[in-house]
């Protein structure tokens, strides 16, 4: 299915996604890697503030490449996720709703966003060029001295992504698979 969504999302809405389904991201999402995670991570284990509410928030993993001349952010391809999950259960639990990545999420992760109703949704790697026409406006608000990994505050328009891993259970890099899998032992 294919799918309008406005960010910040609602864990109402979050229940509404399901693996596979096609999204358009409009509105307010907000960019991190490894650096600043380790960093939210290690504030929050010592009960300390973090520079942004997670409450119904979406991360993108990514790290923009400078912006060109006349652009507001450089390539904006996702990085693999995999990276940030020691640090998203308790990103989650502190009212996370949704992530943007590449790649395969660890048992943990999975169990997580079905406990705090978030979902996991992929971008296209390789295609940062196009991602990048997507964002509109692009402005760091925490941990400068990361450079590309700094916390960036973005306004995106039909941000395109695929939900992976939602709140029931439903994971498409399974499902996917054994429908391939089935496809081809039928014939």
């Amino acid at each position: 299915m294919e799918r309008q969504i406005e960010a910040p999302i609602s864990k109402e809405q979050v229940k509404e996604l399901r693996a596979g389904d096609y999204v358009y991201i409009t509105g307010t999402i907000y960019t991190a890697r490894d650096a600043a995670h380790k960093r939210m991570y290690e504030a929050m284990q010592k009960g300390e503030e973090i520079p942004l509410d997670l409450k119904d928030n979406i991360i993108y993993y990514l790290g923009p490449t400078p912006a060109r001349e006349g652009q507001v952010i450089g390539s904006a391809g996702p990085t693999t996720s995999s990276r940030m999950d020691k640090y998203a259960p308790l990103l989650m639990q502190r009212g996370l709703s949704g992530m943007i990545g590449k790649g395969k999420r660890s048992p943990e992760v999975l169990s997580a966003i079905r406990e705090n109703t978030c979902v996991y949704l992929a971008a296209v790697g390789g295609a940062g060029a196009l991602l990048s026409k997507c964002i509109q406006e692009a402005e760091v608000i925490a941990y400068e001295d990361l450079g590309t990994e700094a916390i960036r505050r973005l306004r995106v328009e039909n941000l395109p992504a695929i939900v992976i891993a939602d709140c029931e259970g439903g994971n498409l890099y399974e499902t996917a698979v054994a429908d391939y899998l089935n496809a081809h032992n039928n014939e």
